[in-house]
C-alpha cells in the first residue's frame, strides 16, 4: 500500500510539473509573438520610407522655355527689316522698320520679315509670346503688330496649320500705347479657340514673324510650355 501511494503522489507531482512547464511554455510562446509583432510594428515605418521618398519626387521636367533675342541673330536672317540700336534691350538691339504710314498685307504676302530656328518638343502645347515696341502711328499703321507662322506645327488633329507660305498664321496684336509690352499670339478670327501651338515631330522648327504694320518692334520671343502659358512675362528682360 505504501508502495502504491508513493506512486501515486509521484504520478500527481508529475503532472502538476507537466502542467507548469506546459504554462510556461504558453506564456513563452505568447511573450515571443508579441515581442516579434511589435519589432514588425517598430520597422513598419523604416519599410515605407522608400516608397514615400518615391511619391515625393519631383516630375520629370517638362520641355524647356525657348526664348529667343533679337541680339542673337544674323544679319542674314532679316528680309526689309533692320537692326536698331536700344539700351532697353537685351545686347542693346532690336528689329524694326521706319513707318511711312503705308500698310502691309499678312502672310502669305512676302512683306518685311525675319526667319530663324529654335528647337521644340512634339506633343507639348507651346504659348508664343513677342516683346514688341509700339510705334508712334502714321497714317494706315498702328505700328503694333507681327504674324507669326511655324514651320511643323500642327493642331490637335494633327492637321498641319501655321506654315510659311501660306494664309495660316497667328496675330500678335499690341496695344495703342507707344513704348514695350508682352504681346501674346492669337489666331486672327480665335473665336474662343485656345491658340496654343503643338509640334508634329521634336527638333529644330523655322519661326517666321512678319510686320503687319510699319513702324513696330520687337527684341524678344518665346514660345512657352510651362512658365508663361497662361501668363505673361513681368520682366522687360526674359532670363535664358
Amino acid at each position: 500500500m505504501k508502495v502504491e501511494a508513493s506512486f501515486r503522489v509521484k504520478s500527481r507531482m508529475q503532472i502538476v510539473v507537466a502542467a507548469a512547464v506546459g504554462t510556461l511554455a504558453l506564456f513563452g510562446l505568447i511573450a515571443l509573438v508579441i515581442s516579434t509583432w511589435a519589432e514588425g510594428a517598430k520597422a513598419a515605418p523604416k519599410n515605407n520610407t522608400p516608397a514615400l521618398e518615391t511619391q515625393d519626387k519631383k516630375p520629370a521636367a517638362s520641355a524647356p522655355e525657348v526664348v529667343v533675342y533679337a541680339s542673337d541673330l544674323d544679319e542674314s536672317a532679316l528680309y526689309e527689316l533692320d537692326f536698331g540700336n536700344d539700351a532697353a534691350s537685351p545686347g542693346g538691339k532690336m528689329i524694326g522698320l521706319p513707318n511711312t504710314g503705308d500698310e502691309l498685307d499678312p502672310p502669305p504676302e512676302n512683306d518685311p520679315n525675319v526667319k530663324f530656328k529654335v528647337k521644340v518638343q512634339s506633343g507639348v502645347p507651346y504659348r508664343c509670346w513677342i516683346h514688341m515696341k509700339v510705334g508712334a502711328p502714321k497714317g494706315k499703321s498702328q505700328a503694333n503688330m507681327f504674324w507669326v507662322q511655324f514651320m511643323g506645327a500642327v493642331d490637335k488633329a494633327e492637321k498641319e496649320i501655321l506654315k510659311p507660305g501660306t494664309g495660316s498664321y497667328l496675330t500678335a496684336q499690341g496695344p495703342a500705347e507707344l513704348g514695350w509690352a508682352w504681346v501674346k499670339c492669337n489666331f486672327a478670327e480665335s473665336n474662343g479657340v485656345e491658340s496654343l501651338i503643338y509640334f508634329r515631330t521634336g527638333g529644330e522648327v523655322t519661326v517666321r514673324l512678319q510686320a503687319g504694320m510699319e513702324g513696330v518692334g520687337f527684341d524678344q520671343f518665346i514660345l512657352s510650355p510651362a512658365k508663361f502659358l497662361d501668363k505673361s512675362p513681368v520682366e522687360a528682360i526674359v532670363k535664358k
